[in-house]
């Protein structure tokens, strides 16, 4: 069984990091800043162009974001002790390669994008579009210097770069596997 508080206190938060970025704690701020203004209403309106939503389309937004919900508990509950907010591994993480890190190296990332995607389809909203495009960006640069730390505390981790998507299997922007291979 997993012991959630040290877990937790392992993340290496501080006051210092958040205005040095020392482990990737503005990538940390931007996730969150972009995240928490998906609660801002739609803009504009549904039905703003004289375009009907359909309500099946919100239904459909909907399961979207309850699919990323439950790949997002899916990585977490995987993830275990090495799990951190932060684009910087914990100190002696595990690479973790079973369960949903099987079929991608960031599924928590991806977690975070298909819970955005289903805010978008629900709410048919551009803003929220572009809080999407905007998530895309923040959480591949996040992933990039990620990566960039295991590869140097994890020899093992440019093998399984090599074979397991990035964000997104075959995305053009979220599954960087061919330009790593060239």
């Amino acid at each position: 069984m997993t012991d959630w508080k040290a877990a937790f206190k392992g993340w290496g938060l501080s006051w210092g990091g958040w205005f040095s970025n020392r482990r990737g704690e503005w990538w940390l701020l931007a996730q969150l800043a972009l995240i928490t203004c998906h609660l801002i209403p739609a803009w504009p309106k549904p039905g703003f162009f004289g375009i009907a939503w359909p309500h099946t389309a919100q239904v459909v937004g909907l399961i979207t974001l309850a699919i990323g919900l439950i790949l997002a508990v899916q990585g977490f509950l995987k993830l275990g002790p090495s799990l951190s907010p932060l684009p910087d591994p914990k100190p002696g993480a595990d690479l973790v390669t079973s369960g949903v890190y099987a079929h991608c190296r960031h599924p928590l990332y991806r977690a975070v994008l298909v819970c955005s995607l289903g805010v978008v389809i629900a709410l048919a909203s551009l803003f929220h579009l572009l809080l999407f495009l905007a998530l895309v960006s923040v959480l591949t640069g996040k992933a990039r210097r990620e990566e960039r730390a295991l590869l140097r505390m994890l020899p093992s981790y440019a093998d399984y770069m090599k074979t397991t998507a990035a964000i997104v299997a075959h995305c053009p922007g979220l599954d960087w596997r061919r330009l790593e291979a060239s």
